[in-house]
C-alpha cells in the first residue's frame, strides 16, 4: 500500500470516528427525546456506579455484607436492563453502544496506522559451537515431551539438561559456562528464563528462549511463536540477535515484572496453590483495608507514593491499557522501567478508577530506578511469577541492552499494542491528514 493510500485511510478512519461519536450522543436524543436521553444517562451511570461500589464491598468485607454486596452487583445491571426494556428503550441503548464501539474501532485504526512501532535492531547471530539448554519437563503441562524438544535440540548440536528433582538452575548454568558453553537457553517458565538470562548477561553470552512455559510472556514480547515451542530452536541454525534490556531487583534478574503489595501477599500464602479463589477472598479484605500486609512506600524519580495497595515494576512499560502486566510491551529495549501504583482506600476511590487518568489512586510512569520501602525488614515480592522475600528497601533498576537474545530470523513478530485514543490527534488527521502532526509539533 502506498503512503498516499495509507494517509487517506487514516483520514477517513478519523472522520468516521468523529461521525460515530456524534451519533452516539445523538441517538438517545433522536429516539428518546431530551428527557428520555437524560433518563438513560442517569440510570445507566447509576447502574455502573452501584455495580462497582458493590463489587468493592464484596472484595473488602466479610460475612453477610460480602454476599449481599455480591447480590447487588449481580442484580444492578439486570435492574438497569429491565428499566430500559419496560421503557422500550433497550434498542436505543444497544444502538448507541454499537455506535460508540465503532467510534473506538475507527479511532484505533486511524491512530494505529499512523503510529510507528520500531522493532529492536537485529544483529548477525553466528553459529553456536556449544549451546547449552535447560529444559523443565513439567513446565506448560509437559511441553518439552509433547513437542519432542530434547531430541530436536540435540540434533542441532545442543547439550540438554532436564530439570529433575531438586536442581539449582543457576549452578547448572554456571557449570555449563565453565565447560565452555557459548550459548545458554531455557525451555520453561519465565522465572527460570530470568535466572539463566541473568547468567548469560553476566558472561556476555547469547540467550535462547523456548516457549515451553504456561504464559510465555517474555517469548510473546520477543515475537516468538508460542504455539510451537520447537520453532524457537530455529535460532540455532538461522537466527538473529536482539539486544534487549534486563531488569534487576536487589541484584536478581527479571525479564517481565516484579509486583508488590496485594498480589505478592496472596501468592505467598501456602493455601494459594491449593485453592486460589478461596485464598483471595479470605485475604483481600484485610489487605485492601491495610489491616494486613506491609505498608509500602514507592519512590519514583524523587516522588514518594505512600501506602499503595499494589505496585508493578516492569522491564520496559506495558501499554497504557494494561495495568496488571498481563498484556504486551511494545518494546524491550527502551532502557526504562515501567511503573504502576494503585491505591484504593474506599468506595469513592474504586469508582474514581473508571476515569483512570484522573484518579489520584493510580499512577503510571517510566523511570530508570524504583525503590520500594516498608516498615518490615523483608517483604514478599512476586518476581516473574515466583514468590520471593526480599530485604527492604527493595531497589529495581534496568540494564539497557544487557541481554543478547537469539531468535529465529522468521518468526511471527509482535504487533503494535492498541494506541491510546487521542481526540486532538484524530482531529488533526481528519482535517489535515498527516500534515496535522507537523502542525501540532511546530
Amino acid at each position: 500500500m502506498s503512503d498516499d493510500s495509507a494517509v487517506r485511510i487514516r483520514c477517513w478512519a478519523a472522520r468516521a470516528a468523529f461521525l460515530f461519536a456524534a451519533l452516539t450522543a445523538l441517538i438517545p436524543v433522536l429516539f428518546a427525546g431530551v428527557v428520555g436521553a437524560l433518563g438513560l444517562l442517569i440510570v445507566g451511570t447509576g447502574g455502573v456506579v452501584v455495580t462497582i461500589a458493590a463489587l468493592y464491598w464484596f472484595l473488602t468485607r466479610y460475612g453477610p455484607t460480602r454476599w449481599v454486596s455480591l447480590a447487588i452487583a449481580v442484580l444492578s445491571p439486570i435492574f438497569v436492563i429491565v428499566v430500559f426494556v419496560r421503557a422500550h428503550l433497550l434498542w436505543v441503548v444497544l444502538l448507541a453502544a454499537g455506535s460508540a464501539l465503532l467510534a473506538v474501532v475507527c479511532a484505533r485504526v486511524a491512530l494505529r496506522s499512523g503510529s510507528s512501532r520500531t522493532a529492536a535492531a537485529e544483529h548477525p547471530a553466528p553459529q553456536a559451537r556449544h549451546p547449552f539448554l535447560i529444559m523443565n519437563p513439567r513446565s506448560g503441562g509437559g511441553k518439552v515431551e509433547k513437542f519432542d524438544l530434547r531430541r530436536k535440540a540435540e540434533e542441532l548440536g545442543a547439550e540438554v539438561a532436564l530439570l529433575e528433582g531438586d536442581v539449582d538452575v543457576e549452578t547448572l548454568a554456571r557449570q555449563a559456562v565453565d565447560r565452555g558453553a557459548d550459548l545458554l537457553g531455557v525451555a520453561g517458565g519465565d522465572g527460570t528464563q530470568a535466572l539463566v538470562a541473568g547468567i548469560a548477561a553476566e558472561h556476555g553470552l547469547p540467550f535462547l528462549v523456548i516457549s515451553a512455559g504456561t504464559r510465555n510472556h517474555f517469548a510473546m514480547d520477543l515475537g516468538l511463536d508460542r504455539a510451537d515451542p520447537a520453532a524457537g530452536l530455529d535460532a540455532l541454525r538461522d537466527g538473529v540477535e536482539l539486544r534487549v534490556d534486563l531488569g534487576r531487583i536487589n541484584g536478581l534478574p527479571f525479564v517481565n515484572n516484579a509486583s508488590f503489595g496485594v498480589y505478592a501477599e496472596i501468592v505467598r500464602s501456602p493455601a494459594y496453590r491449593d485453592d486460589k479463589t478461596a485464598t483471595v477472598l479470605r485475604l483481600l479484605p484485610d489487605l485492601l483495608a491495610g489491616h494486613a500486609g506491609n505498608r509500602l512506600v514507592a519512590r519514583i524519580d524523587g516522588t514518594a507514593v505512600a501506602g499503595p495497595q499494589a505496585i508493578l515494576v516492569s522491564n520496559n512499560p506495558y501499554g497504557t491499557s494494561d495495568l496488571a502486566g498481563l498484556s504486551r510491551r511494545d518494546r524491550l529495549d527502551s532502557g526504562r522501567l515501567g511503573t504502576v501504583t494503585l491505591s484504593v482506600a474506599n468506595t469513592r476511590d474504586a469508582i474514581g478508577l473508571i476515569r483512570r487518568t484522573r484518579s489520584q489512586g493510580l499512577t503510571q510512569r517510566t523511570t530508570l530506578e524504583v525503590s520500594v520501602d516498608a516498615t518490615a525488614p523483608r517483604i514478599p515480592v512476586g518476581v516473574d511469577g515466583e514468590s520471593l522475600e526480599l530485604d527492604t528497601p527493595v531497589r529495581c533498576v534496568i540494564e539497557p541492552g544487557a541481554l543478547r537474545v537469539w531468535v529465529p530470523r522468521n518468526r511471527p513478530g509482535t504487533p503494535a499494542g492498541a494506541p491510546t485514543i487521542d481526540w486532538l490527534r484524530l482531529r488533526d488527521l481528519a482535517i489535515h491528514g498527516d500534515a496535522g502532526k507537523n502542525r501540532r509539533t511546530q
